[in-house]
């Protein structure tokens, strides 16, 4: 099975090697036939600690790193 591949706005680079990640997106309702954005956050692992808060960067599934993190920084 592929891995996906998210794209986002990176929230928060407090932690060491790691950042939380804000990812869009929009899908038509289903019932109204409008377009409704929704946004949901992930915690990627950052293992240089290179991305800075409002990097648009990409991640990508990955094994689970820790309680929480399970995704991985791919670019930023």
């Amino acid at each position: 099975m592929p891995k996906r591949i998210l794209q986002g706005t990176v929230v928060s680079n407090k932690a060491d090697k790691s950042v939380t990640i804000s990812v869009t997106r929009r899908y038509k309702h289903a019932a109204y036939k409008k377009y409704v954005t929704s946004t949901k956050k992930y915690t990627a692992h950052d293992p240089n600690n290179k991305c800075n808060i409002g990097d648009v960067i990409s991640i990508v599934e990955h094994k689970p790193i820790s309680k929480t993190k399970r995704w991985l920084v791919v670019e930023n």
